[in-house]
């Protein structure tokens, strides 16, 4: 990082009796930067989280805002603040009266309120809901008042526990645009927690991969989806195929595996002869083509099989090919009418070399 990180945890542990929930979490998140923390249910994020904002105290290690150790500090005395998943608002206040909720606990004048929650309002898109009672608002308006209410108070970091869980697939898209926008404007760090990947891609500057309340990786979405160092995270995020075979030889910057169909390169080094590995290779990186227009052409990297299914999901088609050794993925952005494979054709699946990943078990 080249700027100071406003927040650090060193050796964050967190057990409830003989159960660690967390294991020595080291983490740094620079100032400014949208880092999310995701993984399924039960890896440990919502708690890392809950830690960051004083409402868990951890069982060991440390955890600094702006250099300043905040380890004992009660969550008011923190700067930071948390947008939950239900939102948490106040039924009984309309809109202006939600955001202005905190400021009014500061003693703030009334012409500073009115000033400050007419901004937040607008920044949220929400300037003409002012008046409106919280019932009589969507999902995604509810979401735009809890996030006005959080960023009133000018917190050095934003925290959000998956606040569009609740909502529909189009309303998420539609909030996580609004969520980069008001990042963009504001400047605040966002640390956002998630289990559900194409949020964390769309809207990450870094993602933490967790996973059993350890940190399997770190990485901009970019990295993260092309070189995943573990076959948790290749899995994890987005489709891939894992194939599973041993290492045979190696030569220069190449290794070859047996994958139980033939010889497979793989564009890296350094793995023992004998080792049992699992390539990843991602289903848009794979070519198909029918068997009998390239049979005996390759010697490396393909498997043949026999297209079992042919799913239309609107702007890409993904095939799912029955091989002897796997089932394999294959997706394409094409018009429906330029389809040429269908259900039952022999075909060949091919990569090249450096579109698969050797991970090592």
């Amino acid at each position: 990082m080249t700027t100071p990180p406003i927040v650090e945890l060193y050796g964050v542990t967190k057990s409830f009796g003989a159960f660690t929930v967390l294991n020595d979490i080291d983490l740094k998140i620079a100032d400014g930067e949208i880092l999310t923390l995701l993984g399924p249910s039960g890896c440990g994020k919502t708690t890392l989280m809950r830690i960051v904002a004083g409402f868990e105290q951890s069982t060991h290690g440390r955890v600094l805002l702006r250099g300043v150790d905040v380890s004992n500090q009660p969550p008011e005395r923190r700067p930071v603040n948390m947008v939950f998943q239900r939102y948490a608002l106040f039924p009984h206040l309309d809109v202006f009266d939600n955001v202005a909720f905190g400021l009014r606990l500061k003693k703030k004048s009334k012409s500073e309120i009115k000033k400050t929650v007419t901004h937040m309002l607008e920044l949220v898109q929400l300037g003409e809901y002012a008046n409106r009672w919280i019932t009589e608002l969507s999902g995604g308006q509810a979401q735009r008042v809890a996030l006005a209410r959080a960023l009133v108070n000018e917190p050095s970091v934003l925290l959000l526990d998956e606040p569009l869980a609740a909502l529909d697939l189009k309303i998420r898209h539609h909030m996580l645009a609004e969520l980069k926008r008001i990042h963009v404007e504001t400047g605040t760090t966002f640390i956002y927690v998630t289990h559900d990947q194409d949020e964390a891609t769309i809207l990450s500057d870094r993602i933490v991969l967790m996973n059993k309340g350890a940190i399997e990786q770190i990485g901009t979405p970019e990295e993260m989806y092309a070189r995943p160092q573990s076959l948790f995270c290749a899995k994890f995020l987005g489709e891939t195929n894992i194939l599973s075979g041993s290492v045979i030889s190696a030569e220069g910057d190449t290794t070859y595996v047996d994958i139980g169909a033939g010889a497979a390169k793989v564009a890296m080094n350094g793995v023992p002869v004998g080792s049992q590995v699992s390539l990843a290779v991602r289903p848009e990186a794979i070519r198909l083509d029918k068997v009998r227009e390239v049979a005996g052409k390759e010697n490396f990297n393909f498997v043949d099989g026999v297209i079992q299914d042919v799913v239309f999901m609107g702007s890409r088609v993904v095939y799912n090919i029955r091989t002897p050794i796997n089932l394999i993925k294959y997706q394409e952005t094409r018009p429906v009418h330029g389809i040429s494979l269908e259900r039952g054709d022999e075909v060949r699946a091919s990569w090249a070399a450096d579109a698969a990943v050797l991970l090592t078990h």
